[in-house]
């Protein structure tokens, strides 16, 4: 029986049903977090947004409550980075993915790593953190009294990397300040690591999150080596299908598949959507010729999005003044009345969500192609931060 084969169209709905961006659904908030693995979470502000354009009725309380009480963690999980995950899935998944984070100290440290004596670091960074929370910037004060013949930076990325932390929360708006404190992971959460069964667990986690998928697009997104083997070993736990360049895709017999003529509402994503960075083949949701310009190549910063018919179509940022916000919209192209008319409905209501103490809002659409250059744009961005 011959493969099926999925146009570009028909990942794109297969991947907008299983991120909740179809349409919104009633969920739990850890229910709607664990259903997308984990949220990128850079800065503390975008997993508000990207849990408000998938779930009905989502309000930042919600969140906050969770994080506070530790149903809901950030920490350095899928490689390395900093993603908002419920304690659960980070306690079970950890284990599986920090054979990368090792990786990556001798990865960037190269011959500097045989330098350092891990265990001693990770066992004096953790009894350090115990006393109380602290930000990296203290521990790597800490490690410098210690060892003051030390490499402090190749020391610090080690514990890291070896050291399995979260960061705690504060009095916030985003539940989250700028530079956050540290605790031990074991220590904040009150309950033991899962085994590390390997990558098949998270595979399947990939799939339904994400899927369907080449083992290239697994890998991309979780670092992990060995995927193809977990692949092969699933079996018939999974099916197979071709993408237009004939790729094999791997997926979950009964997710979500829907017709490529699906209907897709405009949708508002913020910075480092988990969908912009799932895929080593991102064409599913953004056309390769937008990609530079969601890149503020400075610091790999992936921009706010929005997404008309399922596919990016330029970005977004807000400009405050005093109790007046305003929601801009920079297009890639020209966009339908249609198109705008439900933009600027759908980008009010999220402008009332990010911004609830401003009195006046707005919504204004930029001439299409007319993007700041990056580094008016990272400016302007910084600037909002600091306010924050």
């Amino acid at each position: 029986m011959p493969t099926t084969t999925l146009t570009r169209r028909e990942l794109n709905r297969a991947t907008l049903a299983r991120q909740m961006l179809l349409s919104r659904e009633r969920t739990a908030v850890v229910r709607g977090i664990e259903r997308l693995v984990a949220l990128q979470a850079q800065l503390a502000r975008p997993p508000f947004i990207g849990l408000w354009s998938r779930l009905e009725g989502f309000r930042r309380e919600e969140l906050v409550r969770l994080i506070r009480r530790r149903e809901v963690v950030r920490a350095p999980f899928l490689r390395g980075t900093l993603h908002l995950v419920s304690a659960k899935d980070y306690l079970a998944l950890h284990p599986v993915i920090a054979p990368v984070h090792h990786a990556a100290v001798r990865s960037i440290l190269r011959d500097r790593a045989d330098a350092l004596d891990v265990a001693r670091l990770v066992a004096e960074a953790r009894a350090y953190f115990d006393e109380e929370p602290r930000t990296m910037d203290e521990l790597r004060d800490h490690l410098a009294a210690l060892h003051p013949e030390g490499d402090v930076r190749a020391m610090a990325l080690a514990v890291r990397m070896h050291l399995p932390v979260v960061q705690v929360p504060a009095e916030t708006a985003w539940a989250y300040p700028g530079t956050a404190d540290f605790a031990p992971a074991a220590s904040w959460l009150g309950a033991p690591f899962g085994e590390g069964d390997g990558p098949r667990a998270l595979v399947l986690r990939y799939l339904a999150s994400f899927g369907p998928a080449t083992a290239a697009d697994m890998q991309t997104w979780s670092g992990l080596t060995g995927i193809k083997d977990a692949l092969r070993s699933l079996g018939d736990q999974l099916c197979t299908f071709r993408d237009e360049r004939g790729r094999e895709l791997f997926d979950l017999p009964d997710a979500p598949r829907p017709p490529a003529d699906t209907a897709a509402p405009a949708r508002f994503l913020p910075d480092y959507d988990n969908i912009l960075l799932a895929h080593d083949d991102r064409t599913r949701i953004i056309a390769d010729e937008h990609r530079a310009r969601i890149v503020l190549s400075a610091n790999l910063r992936i921009l706010p999005t929005f997404l008309v018919d399922g596919f990016v179509a330029g970005t977004w940022g807000i400009e405050r003044k005093k109790a007046s916000a305003t929601l801009v919209i920079e297009p890639f192209e020209a966009l339908s009345r249609a198109a705008r008319e439900e933009l600027a409905e759908e980008g009010e209501a999220l402008l009332r969500f990010i911004e609830e103490d401003a009195s006046a809002f707005e919504v204004r659409f930029d001439k299409a192609g007319a993007a700041k250059a990056p580094a008016a744009r990272a400016k302007g961005m910084a600037k909002e931060q600091r306010r924050r």
